[in-house]
């Protein structure tokens, strides 16, 4: 399994935001931090304003911020709010499954079960975890 980017980014997007939690920050800001697309990096901070994980300001002035307390943001929940792909087979979405053995499987209830574990582990980590040291983490580069 591979996440995509776009979730990649948004990760790394919410952490650089955990890590100066009172400032208003820029796409600018973050695409430049970590050297990545800055038009790219427009469409996640839309999805990640549209999902409530941050709130945006437009203008002069205005930025991005965290909308919650990041200790309460688990990893495995962005992940799978961010993550279309992250049902792993095609049987896992009956609208769209045209498998032949969907029936008689039992693979996809093995990749069911680690999927959920890969998720619940996640979920034992906060965004919060993921900066300790908030001076390190904006000075790593």
């Amino acid at each position: 399994m591979q996440l995509t980017s776009f979730t990649d980014y948004g990760l790394r997007s919410l952490m650089y935001l955990a890590a100066q939690p009172e400032k208003l920050c820029s796409v600018r800001e973050i695409a430049e931090h970590y050297d990545i697309s800055r038009n790219h990096l427009v469409k996640v901070v839309h999805r990640l304003s549209q999902l409530g994980y941050i709130h945006s300001t437009k203008g002069k002035g205005g930025g991005i911020k965290l909308a919650h307390d990041p200790a309460t943001l688990k990893i495995g929940d962005l992940i799978r709010a961010l993550e279309p792909g992250l049902g792993l087979v095609e049987c896992f979405d009956p609208e769209t499954n045209t498998c032949k053995i969907t029936n008689i499987c039992q693979l996809k209830h093995y990749l069911f079960e680690a999927n959920t574990e890969f998720v619940a582990t996640l979920n034992r980590h906060t965004l919060a975890d993921t900066v300790p040291d908030k001076q390190k983490f904006l000075n790593a580069f």
